[in-house]
């Protein structure tokens, strides 16, 4: 199965990811991946790292002449600040002991953040040593592994998108699922809002929680276009397919809660108004669901209609002016946490990572369903699979 791996610390030398299950014959740029970084990069509210770092890609294995050769990919992306600032974060980050320890340990952990609970569980007492894998940045070698996934699904016919339809207290207007074709739109907005009237009003909202120097949360929605009925499964609790995307999604840094379809609605209505009615297209020989409550799930199976989740981020632990009350580890005396550079917000740049992370689940439900050591074979054994339906009994 499709299945993958990162390393690295934020302020480190590099992250590296390495991803297996890919067929042979799958297409692959630097460009491709790059594409996706700077996407990772974009929203207002963003703070001074996402300005001036540039994500280095380079593809250490697993593809030749633009292609996958179906053994494992592994790619680096290095981190500029590690040459740019070599007194701080090449001693600060060093592998070396003789390097370290170069300053003052962070001994005031933040509440929220992974600080003082990394600290307790493997006995440090300087918060860098648990922050640094923590960090968001990780998500960047994420975004890596789930742009492979992507070029995977796009040769299937399955395209991924996500846009912010929350910040703070500031919701947008309701509204159809967005396609692959509004994307650039959603990408080219400030906050990545399909609705021009609530990204003004978010960013408004942004602006006042920097002067306050505190910070804001959201929910972004992501929705897959074009995923064939039948990934997942209802036989094993492990294998149904709305279990593992919950999973996958939540797994991202400062992700609280996360929805399919209408979600915690559907819990308030009466079953009559609680589930998608199926009809018949004649003309396409398929079945189609005349509403999306379900996000495109039943019984843990996808149902052939668009894949949708939502994922609410909390606000960011770490603060431009502290505020949060802790406790020194060392002296025990009461404080406020420390602070280290963050952003306002990260909403619009989790749309992102939140793409990568259902593109990842659902290439590795078509590696199951479907197989297959190329490309082609993979799309083989989907098309037979899809005439099967059409001629099958229930066709």
């Amino acid at each position: 199965m499709l299945r993958f791996l990162t390393a690295g610390e934020s302020h480190g030398r590099a992250l590296v990811v390495i991803v297996e299950g890919l067929p042979a014959g799958l297409e692959v740029t630097v460009a491709d991946i790059q594409e996706e970084l700077a996407r990772r990069r974009l929203g207002y509210g963003r703070g001074p790292r996402m300005r001036f770092e540039v994500d280095e890609v380079t593809l250490q294995s697993g593809v030749r002449h633009g292609r996958t050769l179906g053994s494992p990919v592994a790619v680096q992306v290095a981190n500029t600040e590690w040459d740019r600032n070599p007194d701080k974060w090449q001693r600060e980050m060093s592998v070396a002991a003789e390097d370290g320890p170069t300053r003052i340990p962070l001994t005031q952990p933040r509440p929220g953040h992974a600080d003082l609970a990394g600290m307790q569980k493997y006995g440090f007492v300087d918060s860098r040593d648990v922050l640094e894998r923590a960090s968001a940045r990780e998500t960047a070698a994420r975004v890596v592994a789930g742009t492979l996934a992507k070029l995977w699904l796009a040769t299937l016919g399955v395209d991924i998108v996500s846009h912010v339809v929350r910040i703070g207290a500031v919701a947008a207007s309701p509204g159809p699922p967005p396609a692959l074709a509004d994307l650039e739109r959603i990408d080219a907005d400030e906050v990545r809002c399909g609705d021009p009237v609530a990204s003004a009003a978010m960013v408004a909202e942004i602006k006042d929680a920097a002067k306050e120097g505190d910070s804001l949360g959201g929910i972004v929605e992501i929705v897959a276009h074009g995923v064939p009925v039948g990934l997942g499964s209802h036989v094993h609790w492990d294998r149904k397919l709305d279990a593992l995307l919950a999973g996958a999604l939540m797994s991202i840094q400062a992700v609280k809660a996360v929805e399919i379809g209408d979600g915690w609605d559907v819990a308030g209505r009466r079953g009559s108004a609680a589930h998608d009615p199926i009809t018949w297209d004649a003309e396409a020989q398929v079945y189609r669901r005349t509403s999306t409550r379900a996000g495109g799930l039943e019984g843990g199976m996808t149902s052939g209609e668009p894949v949708i989740a939502r994922v609410a981020m909390k606000p960011l632990a770490s603060l431009n002016r502290p505020v949060l009350g802790t406790v020194d580890v060392l002296t025990k005396a009461e404080t406020v946490s420390f602070k280290e550079r963050t952003d306002v917000t990260a909403v619009p740049a989790m749309g992102v990572v939140a793409e990568t992370m259902v593109a990842l689940v659902l290439a590795d439900e078509v590696a199951r369903k479907f197989g297959g050591d190329t490309v082609a074979e993979t799309r083989r054994n989907r098309d037979g699979y899809l005439a099967a339906l059409r001629d099958g009994p229930l066709g």
